[in-house]
């Protein structure tokens, strides 16, 4: 990733490929229409080409490009696995893969940031990273009072490489226009893009970081390590030790796992009640599992600012769909955006697609499973123009609550996690609870 300046011509060589492989297979089918096949066929081939050549570039780049992917991940439900499996997977072994930066450009950095004499803040520093991200890698050191530290630094020109990715992006508009005709692309995009400028600045991410250490401090539940100091490019905090959540999935007992998942949603149900902000990055390598039982959170450079909390909507919604009112679901997505105007949706189709998002809030007690999630994408995966997840929208304002909502899905299904998540929804998200007094959905 410290190549990121020099690797600039090629990120956007690729990128450059999606429009002009698309107007190549417009021009085929065209072709093929005035040679007598069928215009709904042609019409679904270039949509499945079109489809693998986006995810199969996003796959290939890091960046703004990844955080597109991640973004529009609730539309892979939408599309067959043989389009989004190789993406999914070169995603993956991409995040796990990122190579260090050596040690003389950490040096480098530290120099630019801290001073000549930035050895004089650590009795010691380990120029090994214990973890690697998409713009920067952090390394263990003890801190000049004896404190272990978490020392994050800033990939140079990770920056200006995440930033024109989206340059690049914001030209595509046409294809993800036939891919997912109800989507406000060019929107999404700017949201992100505003987002990710946002990660890129230490100082908001150690603001954010210190509010929630703040307010966790001494919680039975969660802790959260503070904030020590912060530069444009390096942010140190308290170091924190503890099980990672992917190893707790991998070789938890059951009473682990279901304690982390109940956790886990606790956390992000809670946290714009509490500190008006709602951690936007959470994958399993942002927590870990304490030995006093509480669950760990690392990494705020990703939060969405909640000062009034979760949009009340957000819950009525949820429970109005519980009690199997699809029309008014449907009246109540309008108004928030998720379907834009001159769009029809089936009511059924719908009810599958959002059951994965909703069901477990439904009854008393759930178990996530793979197994649970796969039976619920398989009864919306095909490319039709009917499909649903091809019809939706999705709001600027939601777009980072549904990347946690879907990424959180996922990491309770790795958990296999059972619980009583209904409760976490009654007691923290507004709205949800079916309250006499409570003012109804402004619809109509």
């Amino acid at each position: 990733m410290s190549d990121l300046p020099r690797r600039a011509v090629t990120r956007s060589a690729k990128l450059a490929t999606l429009p002009l492989g698309f107007a190549g297979r417009a021009a085929l089918g065209l072709g093929k229409r005035i040679g007598g096949k069928p215009a709904e066929t042609v019409a679904l081939e270039i949509q499945q080409r079109t489809a693998d050549q986006i995810f199969k570039v996003l796959g290939e780049l890091k960046g703004g490009a990844m955080k597109l992917g991640q973004a529009l991940s609730i539309f892979e439900a939408g599309l067959p696995a043989e389009i989004v499996g190789p993406y999914r997977a070169t995603l993956t072994r991409l995040q796990e893969a990122a190579p260090p930066m050596p040690a003389t450009t950490v040096h480098r950095v530290l120099a630019e940031q801290l001073g000549d004499d930035w050895r004089e803040n650590f009795i010691s520093f380990d120029d090994r990273p214990t973890a690697a991200a998409s713009i920067g890698q952090v390394h263990r050191a003890v801190w000049h009072d004896g404190r272990d530290v978490a020392v994050k630094i800033q990939y140079p020109g990770a920056g200006k490489a995440l930033l024109g990715d989206f340059a690049q992006l914001a030209r595509l508009g046409k294809m993800f226009g036939v891919l997912l005709p109800g989507l406000d692309i060019k929107a999404v995009l700017a949201e992100l893009r505003e987002r990710v400028a946002e990660e890129l600045d230490y100082f908001r991410e150690a603001e954010a970081q210190h509010a929630f250490a703040r307010e966790f401090m001494d919680d039975p539940d969660f802790h959260v390590p503070d904030v020590i100091a912060a530069n444009e490019m390096v942010l140190v905090t308290e170091w924190m030790d503890g099980t990672p959540l992917s190893r707790v999935i991998t070789g938890g007992t059951k009473d682990q796992r279901d304690r982390m998942g109940l956790l886990f949603v606790r956390f992000l149900f809670c946290s714009p009640a509490r500190v008006g902000m709602l951690h936007a990055d959470p994958h399993p390598g942002n927590f870990r599992m304490l030995d006093n039982g509480k669950l760990g959170i690392l990494d705020f450079g990703a939060v969405n600012r909640l000062p009034e909390g979760y949009p009340k909507a957000f819950g009525q919604l949820t429970r109005i769909f519980n009690q199997g009112d699809m029309e008014t679901v449907v009246t109540g997505l309008r108004q928030e955006g998720f379907i834009r105007p001159g769009i029809e949706v089936d009511h059924d189709a719908l009810r599958a697609f959002l059951a994965p998002y909703v069901e477990p809030t439904a009854v008393e007690e759930f178990t996530f499973s793979r197994e649970w999630l796969q039976a619920q994408v398989s009864s919306v995966t095909d490319l039709r123009p009917t499909n649903v997840v091809r019809q939706l929208n999705l709001p600027t304002s939601y777009v980072l609550i549904h990347r946690v909502h879907a990424a959180g899905v996922g990491v309770l299904c790795q958990l296999n996690a059972t619980a009583r998540f209904r409760d976490e929804a009654i007691r923290w998200v507004p709205g949800f609870a079916d309250d006499p007094d409570d003012e109804p959905l402004p619809i109509g």
